[in-house]
């Protein structure tokens, strides 16, 4: 799976991205809106962990993940 899948599949995916990262809040994944870079920058924001690690995390649930479910 790759970005381009998750944004354009971003409505659908909110509840798995809720499950695995429960402090965004739905307002928070509206305004993210599918863009990478916000949605780095709002888990950095809501957990604060290094950019390195999120992107680490994103990495692995996105290995992790099966956009065909969707």
């Amino acid at each position: 799976m790759d970005w381009n899948q998750i944004e354009g599949k971003w409505t659908q995916l909110q509840g798995d991205i809720k499950k695995q990262w429960g402090a965004l809040t739905d307002d928070d994944l509206a305004k993210i809106d599918g863009d990478r870079d916000k949605f780095v920058g709002k888990l950095q924001e809501r957990y604060g962990k290094a950019q390195a690690d999120i992107e680490d995390e994103i990495r692995l649930w996105m290995a992790n993940s099966r956009l065909d479910e969707h």
